[in-house]
């Protein structure tokens, strides 16, 4: 089922080892085509789509915040392989200083997955060996979750597949929506909508209230504040993920609606001090309307919870999300690629899909498998499967840094521009420019 913890990536783990990571990282980038041996960090090709299954012995790490994913994945892999994969499960915190460490030493596992938005670290420092051609191999190429493809792209070259996926999603309580005389079965189509059903709900007064959001959380505002901007087909940083776009008018929109619901009491107590830590918690308790949460929360919700699930949308509509979670990839230094291909290929393939992922209640990393046998039992499943293709990963070097660091620049532009006036964003725009380009 979904994991909270799978959110952690882009919502609340800080990257207090990037520095350290990088450091390290630069030691092992001329080792790119790895040491030799067979299929040793290649892009593949004699060994086809598929890879070899010949009985090796794999080695694999994944952060904490995974777990369940990833060792659902390689239990299934083993009982059907010769290959088998020896997991280890990395404490989330500690994940960038051990890559880190084992970089600088040329001691990396076979495989390693990493929270998608430091995947660029990764890429540009030639810890993972290039995947192009494998991936562009597998007759469903087009249809895995281009965000995370697009992450892991560096000079034109492929380096990682999806691993693990968490979206950013509107959750709404259909019990509160009857009560405020809205149609449980139709949440809001854009921030408008979302406002006017905020306020709906809130007016029942007591101890319900409208929504709820992270406000001390730059992970948890870049994960559902940028998909309404991206909704409208609005930028917020510029391709090469060196400078902000986070002063649009589109942004403006997005600022000054949060900033109404604190002026007018609309969100829930807790909200300027909510540094992410119980976050996911409130809605869960039945009290708040409608706010955006991880779509691995559903499956953590409770049974006699009717809740409802919608894409999150922009100021007048359209619809997007934040595609997190994890991307794997091959380490430049493996000695077995094409064994270590043979398990990302299955991974991707439909029996994974479908009878691991899907059965878990976890995002499908195929957009042509959205509807499947499980999903279909739950439509809110198919819509969150369906949004994966209207998503986007941010790509940024400096993404730690600047939006997941309490004493970053995003996270002052969040607090100025809601719980202030709104009338520092330029400044604090120019300043999270000025980190991502540092």
């Amino acid at each position: 089922m979904g994991s909270t913890a799978g959110s952690r990536g882009p919502v609340r783990r800080l990257v207090t080892g990037a520095v350290a990571l990088l450091a390290a990282a630069s030691l092992v980038t001329a080792c790119g085509s790895g040491d030799g041996g067979s299929g040793g960090g290649g892009g593949g090709g004699a060994a086809g789509a598929h890879g070899v299954d010949d009985g090796a012995t794999l080695t694999m790490w994944t952060r904490a915040a995974t777990r369940p994913q990833s060792e659902a994945l390689v239990k299934a892999y083993n009982a059907g392989h010769k290959n088998k994969i020896e997991l280890t499960v990395v404490p989330t915190d500690d994940y960038q200083a051990k890559v880190g460490a084992a970089a600088g030493s040329k001691d990396l596992p076979d495989l390693f997955a990493s929270d998608v938005v430091f995947v660029p670290n990764y890429t540009s420092n030639g810890l993972f060996a290039d995947l192009t051609d494998r991936v562009d191999a597998l007759p469903f190429a087009e249809k895995l979750a281009q965000s995370h493809i697009k992450a892991g792209t560096y000079e034109d070259r492929k380096y990682v597949v999806p691993h693990t996926l968490d979206l950013s999603v509107l959750f709404y309580n259909k019990d509160l929506y009857r009560k405020a005389k809205l149609d449980p079965d139709k949440p809001p189509t854009s921030l408008s909508e979302w406002d006017r059903q905020a306020r709906a709900v809130d007016a029942l007064g007591g101890d319900v209230n409208g929504t709820f959001f992270g406000g001390n959380c730059g992970g948890c505002g870049v994960f559902t504040w940028w998909p309404s901007i991206w909704a409208a087909g609005v930028d917020v940083l510029n391709k090469e993920g060196t400078e902000a776009e986070l002063s649009s008018d589109t942004a403006r929109k997005v600022y000054d609606t949060y900033r109404g619901w604190v002026k007018d009491d609309i969100v829930a107590p807790g909200a300027r001090e909510e540094t992410g830590t119980t976050w996911t918690g409130i809605f869960p308790k039945g009290k708040v309307g409608v706010m955006p949460m991880p779509s691995t929360t559903l499956g953590l919700m409770p049974e006699n919870l009717d809740l409802g699930v919608a894409p999150i949308p922009g100021p007048d509509g359209g619809r997007s999300t934040f595609v997190g979670g994890d991307a794997i990839g091959i380490s430049a230094t493996s000695r077995s690629a094409d064994q270590a291909w043979n398990f990302l290929a299955w991974s991707l393939g439909d029996e994974a899909q479908v009878e691991v992922v899907a059965a878990h209640k976890d995002v499908v990393a195929r957009t042509d498998l959205a509807s499947n046998k499980y999903s279909k039992a739950d439509p809110r499943l198919v819509t969150i499967n369906e949004l994966v293709a209207d998503g986007r990963t941010p790509y940024a070097l400096k993404f730690g840094q600047t939006f997941n660091d309490p004493n970053g620049p995003w996270l002052k532009l969040m607090r100025d521009a809601v719980f202030g006036d709104g009338s520092s964003v330029d400044k604090d725009n120019d300043a999270v420019s000025a980190s991502l380009a540092d």
